[in-house]
């Protein structure tokens, strides 16, 4: 099988894109790197869901860095932009850079995001960001849209099925803060 890198966010947007990306004949190593969310403790739950379910489902995770001080850098000047606005975009070219990093420094010349489930994202945000990095680290950006044949539906069923922690927010410290 071929792998491929799948960034995630959590373990409940996880769920069905891991089944699909299998379904299509790829071993996916997935792929935590999430240094937007906060508080600590919100960062913690969602990765110790995710570890839960690769383990029982025996999918490789890597643990990216926690360089939550970078990201604020990184996306400085943006606090106040709205969701969906252009703090979005530099967090997502922020964490698809990262994720294209880890895939070239493991020789794996594939990889996707996540984020495609989300109906909360802007899929053409993600797409352009993803395809940057793909071109910047000289990779493959698989741009599956996990939201088609009700992908957001069965993810929500995976999670519910799996009793996964279910997240209010995207997990940024301004969209928490947003009314």
């Amino acid at each position: 099988m071929k792998q491929i890198m799948l960034h995630a966010c959590c373990a409940v947007c996880a769920g069905y894109p891991l089944e699909l990306l299998k379904e299509k004949g790829y071993e996916p190593v997935v792929y935590f790197f999430n240094p937007n969310i906060h508080p600590e403790e919100e960062y913690t739950r969602r990765l110790n869901e995710l570890i839960r379910h690769c383990e029982k489902y025996g999918y490789k995770l890597i643990i990216g860095e926690n360089s939550t001080d970078e990201w604020f850098e990184y996306v400085k000047g943006l606090e106040n932009e709205p969701e969906r606005g252009e703090r979005c975009k530099k967090c997502f070219e922020y964490r698809l850079n990262k994720t294209a990093e880890k895939a070239k420094e493991l020789d794996i010349d594939t990889f996707t995001t996540t984020l495609f489930i989300s109906p909360h994202k802007v899929r053409k945000d993600i797409l352009e960001k993803g395809i940057q990095a793909a071109e910047k680290y000289a990779l493959i950006f698989d741009d599956t849209d996990f939201r088609k044949q009700n992908g957001f539906l069965k993810t929500m069923e995976i999670a519910k099925a799996e009793n996964f922690y279910r997240q209010k927010y995207c997990g940024c410290i301004y969209a928490q803060k947003m009314p």
